[in-house]
């Protein structure tokens, strides 16, 4: 069982002060330690999986208005996995308070899978105590960076590259962006881009960064130029 010392430690991490202490006990208990799996975290980690990806879900539909299916569940996939809810474990230190058997505590290094397991344990235990409020003040600053750093990475094609070269050699001109609005606070504003080629506007995008809504509005150019087409989940293919 964890110490009063050891919980402390806890919330301070998870940003929230805990009215059932017991419910805070339990996310750390994995099935070695118990008589009962019933008495481990294993519930706890099932209704975190679940409250996990609603959230993730939530955040991508919000901040990337023009993405379609395919492309979103491109993001979530690659911005939670089993691999990053371990990794987040680890950074914040949950790891560390793992109450495992005997026969595991022999093991140099315990399986990543457990901290995985942990993540989405607290996860659960933040939500049936202090709603979703506390589930979104822990996970907002760790998830938000990893959907970015899917969304930077979900770009193989650099869009705004293959707009210039395609348009420079048919017009002999270049592609010119511009802001149509901007909205949200300083820390979480997003951006909504258009593009003009030869003095016809095309489809603007928004994004979180200009970066991202120029690449959005570029790809919005030349799939109406018929340069990018869209395969059955949304994803851009070249078709040239």
């Amino acid at each position: 069982m964890l110490s009063n010392d050891q919980l402390d430690q806890a919330q301070k991490i998870l940003h929230h002060t805990f009215a059932d202490r017991e419910l805070l006990q339990r996310a750390f208990v994995h099935a070695s330690v118990t008589d009962s799996r019933i008495d481990s975290n294993e519930r706890l980690e099932f209704l975190g999986d679940a409250i996990l990806g609603m959230f993730v879900c939530e955040r991508i539909f919000k901040r990337y208005p023009d993405y379609l299916e395919g492309e979103m569940t491109k993001i979530k996939s690659h911005a939670v996995s089993r691999a990053t809810c371990a990794s987040i474990a680890i950074d914040v230190g949950l790891d560390q308070l793992i109450r495992v058997g005997k026969g595991m505590q022999t093991q140099p290094n315990l399986p990543s899978s457990l901290a995985a397991a942990i993540t989405e344990s607290v996860i659960a235990a933040l939500y049936l105590d202090g709603g979703m409020d506390a589930v979104v003040r822990f996970l907002e600053p760790l998830i938000d960076p990893l959907i970015e750093a899917a969304v930077e990475s979900g770009h193989q094609h650099n869009f705004k590259s293959v707009l210039q070269q395609h348009v420079q050699k048919l017009h002999g001109v270049s592609p010119s962006y511009h802001i149509i609005e901007e909205k949200g606070p300083d820390h979480d504003k997003l951006f909504h881009i258009g593009v003009q080629v030869n003095g016809e506007s095309f489809e603007p995008s928004w994004g979180q960064s200009k970066k991202q809504a120029e690449q959005q509005a570029a790809m919005n150019a030349l799939h109406a130029m018929g340069v990018v087409e869209m395969d059955d989940d949304g994803e851009p293919l070249m078709a040239e």
